[in-house]
């Protein structure tokens, strides 16, 4: 390749593809007058890899005649972790703190398809308390409500609509405090575990979160006041990213961008897990198959979760006491969690008992935290709905106290082939609302 131009911020370089230019936001007429001698109006444009609405590294392949977008093409990888593969080298409850970081913006759902999906292999479904699962919804839903607010802050935020991010994080902050409250952690929680969940809900959470509710049901039509009606926003929004049923269903894309086009499919409801059959609440959907419909599902979906989380907190109120943790001691986590001068850890009783009255408890405890316990082999699959769509984790055991493999299913990953779909024959300045619509999380594509 030789350069042809000495434009610092916008250099040019001649390839197979023809002339590539790579833009770092100077002003469109700089690239024009690079193109002044030359013929044709097509030049190929790298965006990125930045954070395009994305929340994390994407890098779009633009190819573009004047200003609209001829082919759009992704490169990704440039978040890998390897979580999917340093999962296999740590025992099955040490598991969950790996998966935690994939989908950062939604970490519970992570660690409930994972842990659903070894509790199937060790079969012990029926016995997961009740309280466990109640908390696991409550826990899910309030993560949902954080979701979505990332995706409409920062879709606001990508086309200029600033108050609507501010609003949007200022909410978020206050489900992280309950996450704070509830798990010791705002993100990365590795709280729901198999068997159940680390610890019992602290003092004084339950009134915490339906004050939260309460206050929720009056800031949420703020973002009606903002976005809804407005001019200007649905100007942005309407008609942009379209993608109908027949290529949401070809490309395999799920979650609010699915519900877009009028098909209610919700894994809550059509394929129930952790008991979301016993909830009041309904699926949203939309007609328009576009950004804009997108953004009113997640807006609605919201109103739902507060639903949930009122069920589930008056469920809770009802199981004070109750256990969190599967009964069966050669599965369920030791440690009992109390606050001590040194912040948390481990109770003065719990130590007192494997320390100075049982050898055998000793025993147990190092060997279950070292080593693990095993899981039968064979191979299971337990979907559930992220706030992005279906969330599955394929797991596989050979026997051992260590996954095989452990391979998930991120919608991320499989919405964001929509890409090219939904932005090519569009505005270059609508290919950002596009993959807002669409709210993809590397963290969830770079496993």
């Amino acid at each position: 390749m030789t350069t042809t131009e000495h434009d610092m911020y916008a250099g040019s370089t001649e390839t197979s593809e023809g002339r590539v230019f790579t833009v770092s936001g100077q002003d469109w007429d700089q690239i024009a007058e690079g193109l002044a001698e030359d013929d044709s109006d097509r030049i190929v444009v790298n965006m990125g890899p930045q954070h395009p609405s994305t929340h994390g590294v994407l890098r779009l392949i633009l190819e573009l005649e004047g200003e609209t977008v001829t082919e759009a093409r992704c490169g990704i990888g440039y978040l890998h972790t390897g979580i999917e593969k340093n999962m296999e080298f740590r025992s099955w409850v040490q598991g969950v703190t790996f998966c935690t970081r994939m989908d950062y913006l939604s970490p519970f759902f992570n660690e409930a398809t994972y842990s659903l999906g070894v509790e199937r292999l060790l079969d012990i479904e029926d016995q997961v308390p009740e309280k466990a699962t109640v908390m696991r919804v409550l826990l899910m839903e309030l993560n949902r409500i954080s979701s979505h607010l990332v995706a409409i802050a920062t879709g606001g935020m990508e086309i200029g609509a600033l108050t609507v991010m501010t609003v949007g994080f200022r909410e978020r902050e206050l489900v992280l405090d309950l996450f704070e409250l509830i798990t010791g952690l705002r993100m990365n929680h590795a709280f729901i575990r198999p068997g159940g969940v680390a610890q019992d809900l602290p003092p004084g959470a339950l009134e915490e979160i339906r004050g939260f509710v309460e206050l929720m049901r009056k800031r949420l039509p703020e973002y009606a006041a903002l976005c809804n009606a407005n001019p200007i926003f649905k100007a942005r929004l309407e008609n942009v990213g379209t993608l109908d049923l027949e290529g949401c269903v070809a490309l395999g894309l799920t979650g609010p961008v699915l519900r877009s086009t009028g098909y209610p499919w919700d894994l809550r409801k059509t394929q129930p897990y952790c008991g979301y059959e016993t909830y009041d609440f309904d699926v949203q959907t939309w007609d328009t198959a576009d950004s804009y419909g997108r953004f009113r599902i997640r807006l609605n979906e919201m109103w739902e979760s507060l639903k949930i989380i009122e069920q589930a907190a008056d469920r809770l109120a009802g199981l004070e006491g109750a256990p969190v943790m599967v009964a069966d001691k050669k599965i369920a986590w030791p440690s009992q969690l109390a606050i001590g001068s040194d912040g948390m850890g481990n109770s003065l009783d719990h130590i007192r008992h494997i320390m100075g009255e049982s050898m055998e408890a000793l025993i147990h405890h190092f060997k279950l935290v070292t080593e693990g316990f095993r899981v039968p082999a064979g191979q299971a699959y337990v979907p559930v709905e992220s706030p992005r769509g279906e969330l599955g984790a394929h797991v596989v055991s050979d026997g051992g106290t260590r996954p095989f493999r452990a391979h998930f299913r991120d919608p991320s990953f499989t919405n964001l082939q929509a890409t090219s779909v939904m932005s090519e024959g569009g505005m270059i300045s609508d290919v950002i609302v596009a993959i807002a619509s669409v709210d993809p999380v590397m963290g969830g594509v770079d496993r």
